[in-house]
């Protein structure tokens, strides 16, 4: 069974900079793709950003510039650095595996003032 835990979230100031963890355990089967996605409050789950095996990564237009995806095949482990965060980047934060039911439960990210 697969299992991935995202880890990191918090408030922060408008400016500032978190970085999330998605821990991956069980069976695997192999190194995936890797994504974040986010959903604000009353809006509907969104793609934030991609990495592959081979450390290709995409991000979406809103974020570009301002986070960077990353990956420890060793560990089993993707990381979301988010910088110069935004009001409108507060929501919670999701690991999936690539083209799978597979979901982290989330982690909080606000950004206030």
């Amino acid at each position: 069974q697969v299992q991935l835990v995202e880890s990191g979230g918090g408030l922060v100031q408008p400016g500032g900079s978190l970085r999330l963890s998605c821990a991956a355990s069980g069976s695997i089967g192999g190194i995936n793709p890797m994504e974040w996605y986010r959903q604000a409050p009353g809006k509907q789950r969104e793609w934030v950003a991609i990495i592959t095996t081979g450390g290709t990564t995409n991000y979406a237009n809103s974020v570009k510039g301002r986070f960077t995806i990353s990956r420890d095949n060793a560990k089993n482990t993707v990381y979301l650095q988010m910088n110069t965060l935004k009001p409108e980047d507060t929501a919670v934060y999701y690991c999936r595996i690539f083209s799978t039911g597979y979901w982290g439960q989330g982690t909080q990210v606000t950004v206030s003032s």
